[in-house]
């Protein structure tokens, strides 16, 4: 139990990074680093999917189509979303919002897939979804208190708004897609399918890098290309983000998830939320104000309320596990 909590607390710490790499090299468009991150990642999956290749080689041009999509939404599209949110509301806002994906993906597949995997009680997540939603607010009076309120800039906060619920809808969709494949196929193997979605990702993530570098070249001729005004830093940190973030902390993650009871390993999802937080005020050198620290009690509270519902069976049943994050 407690090496599986080190494990958890070791992914949280480590997918907290996400939110704050954006922070740290604003300059750099949220494209540039969407596919820089997964350009790294791609290179990284590499030699994994030399060590898997037989599994490979069985895959279907379905199936390699079916993880070009998954791949393309999950990773690409959620973490563009994702960066150019916290470039116009800052890192608490977003990770707020991102901190409800398992109430959301629960709540989804409450609507699409109760009836056949076990429904859960509307009237069982009310309370949850009322903590969230007080959460969100009341970090978001916090934030918009904390800036300087202009026309322009509440237009920016809530274009970052909307941002962060469309990278809120990307990884919704992405979990319950890739579960159904999984189910669709339950004589494969989860490593191959997760290896084949990290190959997909390095010609993907390539060819949207050398597109965004073609616009910048149009639109922004003082950027300096290939790797912006300074290189050195954001490779470092496209290559730290891809090693921690969506391979070692997923390895962590499913470390945790072996030695764990789902019940539990689903609330300790909040340890990323809280990790995201945690490095954006420290970057900012100041405590959150008690509004904000109200906020992320509200929001882990309700998560970790919510995680611990167990569906209502329709024939029998079923165990089922959060996803992990790339």
């Amino acid at each position: 139990m407690l090496i599986g909590i080190l494990f958890a607390l070791s992914a949280g710490l480590m997918w907290g990074l996400v939110f704050v790499g954006p922070l740290l090299i604003p300059e750099y468009p949220a494209a540039l680093q969407s596919t820089g991150r997964y350009l790294a990642f791609g290179l990284i999956a590499l030699p994994l999917a030399w060590l898997d290749r037989r599994r490979l080689r069985r895959l279907t041009r379905r199936d390699w189509w079916e993880a070009t999509k998954l791949t393309t939404v999950g990773n690409l599209l959620y973490y563009f979303f994702l960066a150019s949110a916290i470039q116009r509301t800052g890192a608490p806002v977003s990770t707020m919002i991102i901190g409800t994906l398992p109430v959301v993906i629960a709540v989804t597949a409450n609507l699409l897939y109760g009836k056949r995997d076990g429904r859960v009680l509307w009237r069982q997540l009310i309370p949850a979804l009322t903590l969230i939603a007080i959460g969100l607010i009341c970090v978001n009076i916090a934030e918009l208190s904390a800036l300087s309120i202009t026309q322009d800039s509440i237009w920016r906060y809530v274009g970052g708004i909307v941002l962060a619920f469309l990278s809120v809808i990307c990884w919704t969709w992405y979990p319950l897609r890739n579960a159904r494949w999984l189910r669709e196929h339950a004589g494969g193997n989860p490593r191959t399918w997760a290896t084949a979605q990290g190959v997909v990702t390095l010609p993907l993530a390539l060819l949207g890098y050398m597109l965004v570098c073609a616009q910048l070249a149009v639109t922004q001729q003082g950027f300096t290309l290939p790797f912006g005004p300074r290189p050195a830093v954001f490779i470092a940190l496209m290559v730290a983000i891809g090693l921690f973030c969506s391979w070692l902390g997923t390895l962590c993650w499913n470390e945790a998830s072996q030695r764990l009871p789902t019940v539990l390993i689903g609330p300790l999802i909040v340890f990323e939320t809280l990790a995201a937080l945690s490095y954006a005020f420290i970057l900012r050198q100041a405590w959150p104000p008690l509004l904000t620290l109200g906020g992320i009690c509200c929001l882990v509270v309700g998560v970790i309320y919510a995680v611990r519902i167990k569906p209502k069976p329709v024939a029998a049943p079923l165990t089922v596990s959060l996803p992990s994050r790339k």
